[in-house]
């Protein structure tokens, strides 16, 4: 978060240039993502990664003794180790981004239990309704669509940079009321190598085996290994374990949702930074549905 911070103004990733932010006191406003499984929810303000991004996040631990350079040596090991997973998504592209996926009825899908009509005001409150529940949206409103796996990499981010190094997201806005999502469905091991290393710059979104586009809402529906159907996979969001499949990394350690589908929203503006300058977007109220 402060990488995308300081360089959206200009300035190096540098703590001096941190602490100055601070005590300017310019503010701006952060997406934030609401990431639910039934009643359970999290917040989210990074990255949701499931695929490759997550592998070598998360399986990379075990070489925590190398320092940053295990994420790199470890992701050679995934690249020519490369796994596939099935599954789909569901999402709502933003305006331009219309031609991604099939077209879906949205009646006729499993979407998810008391997600497709807001909740009226003089409904009586339960005790999960303490709290901030994230934005109400019309599920049945939007216009949904569909791509099936196999994939090799679904990765949301809601700022440009996952880490001072990697800029995933070239084209992520602080408040746009959208997610970015690059998505890898094939790519031959020597291409995807190549496209790794132009995460320094963002241009591994220009190759032809990335799909990269902005959407509103998010369904990922995770599936098992195409190699080993009695394998799944590791869902990771801001960097921690969100959801383990059987037989992933650590497999036995509980996690806070289940490896199964989990419906993302956006609620825009929610959140407030401190930056480096003023966001002059900040100064115009944020229309709200």
């Amino acid at each position: 978060m402060v990488k995308s911070l300081l360089d959206s103004c200009g300035e190096p990733c540098a703590a001096s240039n941190a602490t100055m932010s601070i005590i300017r006191g310019h503010k701006r406003s952060l997406d934030v993502a609401t990431i639910s499984q039934g009643d359970t929810k999290f917040f989210s303000m990074l990255v949701l990664a499931w695929g490759l991004v997550a592998d070598i996040d998360i399986e990379s631990e075990k070489y925590k003794w190398m320092g940053s350079a295990r994420l790199d040596f470890y992701g050679l090991q995934r690249i020519f180790g490369l796994r596939k997973y099935n599954g789909s998504i569901i999402f709502v592209p933003a305006s331009g981004f219309e031609s991604y996926g099939e077209p879906i009825d949205v009646e006729k899908e499993v979407i998810f239990e008391g997600e497709s009509k807001p909740k009226s005001d003089d409904e009586p409150v339960t005790t999960q309704d303490y709290g901030y529940q994230g934005p109400k949206v019309d599920m049945k409103s939007l216009n949904w669509h569909k791509i099936n796996g196999p994939f090799v990499s679904i990765w949301l981010h809601n700022v440009p940079w996952g880490g001072e190094d990697t800029m995933a997201a070239p084209d992520a806005q602080f408040s746009d009321g959208c997610l970015d999502l690059i998505m890898i469905k094939d790519c031959p091991k020597l291409s995807l190598l190549m496209l790794m290393n132009g995460l320094n710059d963002g241009s591994h979104v220009k190759s032809p085996h990335v799909s990269y586009l902005k959407v509103k809402a998010f369904i990922l529906q995770p599936g098992p290994r195409v190699d080993d159907q009695a394998k799944a996979e590791i869902i990771d969001v801001d960097g921690e374990v969100l959801a383990r499949g059987k037989g992933s990394y650590k497999s036995e350690e509980k996690t806070l949702m289940s490896y199964d589908k989990l419906l993302i929203k956006v609620d825009q503006g929610l959140a407030t930074l401190f930056a480096s300058s003023l966001d002059l977007a900040d100064l115009i109220p944020i229309p709200r549905d």
